[in-house]
């Protein structure tokens, strides 16, 4: 374990952009076959590492030129045991590979000249089944046991934080949370959403986040939403109560479909760039404990950009003086 892993700077009422979509990136915009959705799959070659190291670089520079930190998402969100035995990948060979992606994105830091204060590395944990899907049923104590390789992996290395990406239910996030808490790693729990705002499992969103924290003894650092439309979960996030103040970021997709209907379609959902940026400043201003803003499916660095630019380049001096005190 990396002993003098430091505290998360993103909790300190800051702005930080993450990446965006890069599984729908890499699949739509440059052609790359992911069997699995499974990105880590390019770290096996030069020109693999090659388009992940100049997608995070693009990345990191948006983030540079908005004057606010930088989260780097380790693109290991399959790289754990049955997606990965799926792919062909054993133990040792997962291990293996978790490490390298912490490994590319610790020598971008490097290269990139900021430090952990401003440019925090993740690494990304994704569900055990279909991001989309909450019909196979798993129990907190099966999630952890399940996750705990790779979370262990990532404990080696020089990751600042875990992140579990769309998550259907809360029982996994508690397992993954306790995995965490385990190997000593701070933890992320991002909840992916229905059109309703529910998560898939059908849970609301803010009675999922009060049963993680209490079985968990308020042991994920934050909270966030990723995978879903703003339009999806703003209702939820207006009927919600203190439970909000867990929530500190929000990576939604471009487009407003469903998940059915984004499975089904053929051709990329990038919605309006734009559009997207001002629906997030609507977020940002009501509930402006939201300082971490990115994006999934759908989204790339031009979203991105007009995040940056609409939420914290143009109102920075404003979220400072707006922020609530939540620790």
């Amino acid at each position: 374990m990396v002993a003098d892993r430091a505290n998360l700077p993103q909790l300190e009422h800051r702005p930080f952009l993450t990446d965006s979509g890069l599984e729908t990136t890499l699949i739509f915009k440059e052609g790359i076959d992911l069997p699995s959705f499974a990105a880590f799959v390019l770290l096996e070659t030069s020109d693999g590492r090659r388009r992940l190291r100049s997608y995070f670089e693009r990345h990191a520079q948006i983030a540079r030129e908005a004057d606010c930190g930088f989260i780097a998402e380790a693109p290991t969100w399959r790289a754990n045991p049955d997606w990965g035995r799926a792919l062909g990948y054993d133990g040792p060979a997962l291990a293996a590979i978790n490490t390298s992606a912490i490994t590319l994105l610790a020598d971008l830091r490097d290269r990139d000249g900021r430090g952990r204060y401003d440019y925090v590395i993740s690494g990304c944990v994704g569900p055990r089944g279909d991001g989309y899907d909450a019909s196979r049923e798993i129990s907190a104590e099966e999630a952890e046991q399940y996750h705990a390789e790779q979370i262990a992996a990532f404990a080696l290395t020089e990751a600042d934080l875990v992140s579990a990406l769309t998550l259907t239910n809360s029982a996994e996030a508690i397992g993954i949370t306790r995995a965490a808490q385990k190997a000593g790693m701070p933890v992320v729990i991002s909840f992916t959403l229905e059109t309703d705002g529910r998560l898939p499992s059908g849970e609301q969103l803010g009675e999922a986040i009060i049963k993680v924290d209490a079985e968990t003894g308020c042991g994920a650092a934050y909270y966030m939403i990723n995978c879903a439309h703003p339009t999806h979960f703003e209702d939820a996030l207006e009927a919600g109560g203190r439970w909000v103040g867990r929530l500190r970021g929000v990576r939604a997709n471009a487009s407003r479909k469903s998940h059915a209907e984004l499975d089904a379609a053929a051709e990329l959902d990038d919605g309006d760039p734009h559009q997207l940026a001002s629906e997030y400043a609507t977020l940002v201003a009501r509930f402006p404990e939201l300082t971490i803003l990115g994006g999934c499916c759908g989204t790339d660095e031009r979203h991105i950009d007009q995040i940056a630019r609409v939420c914290i380049t143009s109102a920075s001096p404003r979220l400072e003086s707006t922020l609530p005190d939540l620790d």
